[in-house]
């Protein structure tokens, strides 16, 4: 006898026996039940979720009676997809017009023995524009006896105006702990024995798809072997090894940079690439993540007991921050790894990377100016400068910052005034650029937060007025301004008398230093007044 695929041999024969798919089952089967059949259905979803096996179903369930002739042989022929009245189509083979105009034609036809004539067609979104809208009206108003069943895994590719046609079912993917149910049940028909955790890998590596799971067991049994372990599993598939990967990620959970290579090094020597590798290391990471984020017992993850437990005491040994990062270092080396010259290099410079975390600085560590609080700085530039010596000793930039530091940390009193700070500062001032900052400058005018100041020495730099605004806003705790004579405004009417003493827009401060200019009368911008003029 010919060698029948486990997806075909296991294929569910009654609406009950839809794994994954309960409700849309449920709901079909109810219409039927109900006479509330439509003329067309759109069922959607990836591969291998049941959309041909239940288009099939209720096919059977609208076309075979009780009363009907040769109801078995008829039932037989819809599940095998060769019934004279419940055709299938490809739609990637049959895709042009004159296949639409062929298949309109058919649908005039009575049927042969059932109620109904049913079109399925799977992949239908690979029919073209033109075929579309040569059956939007047969699809709008076909004939009593006709039934569209359209199966497609793009959507997004079939004209809304087909859409709105048809009764739309999404189909989910199938949950990994319905595949493994499914698997175990067919083993046992099978009379092969495997590991709950080598179930658990197949039903991982069919990915929603029941279809793609049972292929996966058909590579396994093919080897004739009725007794199949988890490392079976991994030698027969190719599958990295779990217990290398382990290792890694118990090296780079200790920091050790050396172990997390050689157990790399030996996950690659025994035939994994670097992909595979990488994609597993990226599982177990995210495995570890959903654990202390969400908590040992998690439903999230679906595991054996004893999987949970193994993957609950490595992850431990993790900060969700940590495995965050390892994850994105992972991605990070796969991406460069495919469009880089060397693979294997950018694979242990993440290896090494991951293990030293620890020691590597953290960008997010940095507290931003924003973050902090503080002003707004310039980047400066570093310069080589002379050692200091005893005739010209320069203030170390340790003792700097640690007395900024300090100054910030104690703030000033609160009933201290603006006059007050200004004459400490000049007090305590020390070092020749401490000195160069207020030497001949003057204050003349103290406001609220702002301090104008005038220079005895020639024009002042934007350079100069902010190392004052810098230092008199540490001082005092708060954001001070303080502007030049020549930039500022200079005193104008009062509030009453519709003027202002103050101007803060750096366009017009900008546009002041240029022309050389200097404010005279400020007034508010009066919206009525404009229309009046107008």
């Amino acid at each position: 006898m010919t060698y029948t695929v486990l997806a075909r041999r296991y294929r569910s024969q009654d609406f009950g026996e839809v794994i994954g798919q309960a409700a849309i089952a449920d709901t079909l089967r109810r219409a039927v039940e109900g006479d509330r059949t439509a003329h067309a259905y759109l069922f959607t979803g990836t591969r291998g979720v049941g959309k041909t096996t239940l288009a099939r179903l209720f096919a059977r369930a609208m076309n075979v009676a009780d009363d009907l002739k040769d109801a078995a042989a008829i039932a037989e022929a819809i599940m095998r997809g060769d019934d004279l009245d419940v055709i299938e189509i490809d739609g990637a083979s049959n895709r042009g017009v004159q296949e639409a105009r062929d298949l309109i034609a058919g649908a005039g036809l009575s049927p042969a023995r059932c109620k109904y004539r049913i079109y399925i067609i799977d992949e239908v979104h690979m029919l073209t524009t033109e075929s579309f809208n040569t059956l939007l009206k047969t699809m709008e108003e076909p004939p009593e006896h006709v039934k569209f069943i359209l199966c497609t895994t793009e959507p997004q590719k079939v004209l809304p105006t087909i859409q709105s046609r048809c009764q739309r079912f999404d189909f989910k993917p199938i949950p990994r702990r319905l595949i493994a149910g499914h698997l175990r049940s067919v083993l046992a028909q099978e009379g092969v024995e495997m590991d709950d955790a080598a179930i658990g890998r197949v039903a991982e590596l069919g990915n929603g798809s029941m279809r793609d799971a049972l292929s996966v067991m058909d590579r396994v049994l093919a080897g004739g072997d009725t007794s199949i372990s988890a490392e079976k599993l991994e030698e027969m598939l190719g599958l990295p090894e779990t217990g290398l990967i382990d290792a890694v990620i118990s090296a780079i959970a200790s920091g050790d940079s050396k172990a997390a290579l050689e157990a790399a090094d030996a996950l690659l020597a025994g035939g994994t690439s670097i992909d595979q590798a990488l994609a597993a290391l990226t599982e177990s990471l995210r495995r570890m993540l959903l654990l202390r984020t969400c908590g040992s017992d998690t439903e999230v993850l679906d595991l054996t007991d004893e999987a949970r437990e193994s993957l609950s005491v490595q992850a431990e040994q993790f900060e969700p921050a940590s495995l965050v990062h390892g994850i994105a270092v992972c991605e990070a080396a796969a991406r460069q790894g495919r469009l880089g010259a060397s693979a294997r290099a950018v694979f242990d410079a993440a290896l090494v990377r991951l293990a030293l975390a620890a020691q590597l600085i953290d960008p997010a560590s940095v507290p931003s100016p924003i973050a902090s609080g503080g002003t707004k700085k310039k980047r400066s530039v570093e310069r080589s400068e002379p050692k200091p010596n005893s005739k010209t000793a320069k203030p170390k930039p340790a003792a700097k910052a640690k007395s900024k530091a300090k100054a910030r940390e104690t703030p000033p009193p609160a009933s201290e005034t603006l006059e007050q700070i200004w004459a400490r500062l000049v007090a305590s001032a020390s070092g020749q650029a401490a000195k160069a900052t207020f030497d001949g400058i003057e204050p003349i005018r103290f406001d609220v937060d702002l301090i104008i100041v005038r220079s005895s020495t020639g024009p002042m730099s934007r350079l100069v007025l902010e190392r004052l605004t810098e230092r008199l806003s540490d001082a005092a705790g708060r954001g001070i301004r303080v502007e030049s004579d020549e930039f500022a405004e200079q005193p104008s009417r009062s509030p009453q008398q519709g003027g202002t003493t103050h101007i803060d827009d750096p366009r017009v401060d900008l546009a002041m230093e240029l022309f050389d200019a200097s404010v005279v009368d400020v007034k508010k911008h009066n919206p009525r007044e404009e229309q009046q003029d107008v």
